[in-house]
């Protein structure tokens, strides 16, 4: 029986190492589609708030993460121009 169960356990992650290696983890992004949201930078404030900029599609947001939750800085932040 014990056999039986440490079998299936490790079949359960040699099967998720594959859906892993293969892109299949789940994450939400089709393949073909473009990733609209990313964090462009992060940094801290102090030992308990971080500051990060968020891109989502053309626009920044400035937003402050905390233990009691977050707060958007700025919002509209057009992306520098990469000429």
């Amino acid at each position: 029986m014990l056999l039986a169960l440490v079998f299936v356990l490790g079949l359960m992650g040699v099967l998720a190492l594959v859906m892993k290696r293969l892109g299949l983890s789940g994450q939400g992004n089709m393949p073909g589609t473009k990733r609209r949201l990313k964090v462009i930078e992060t940094a801290p404030i102090d030992a308990r708030h971080r500051m990060a900029l968020i891109q989502r599609d053309d626009v920044q947001h400035l937003v402050i993460f905390g233990p009691n939750g977050e707060t958007v800085v700025e919002t509209g932040i057009a992306p520098p121009d990469n000429d």
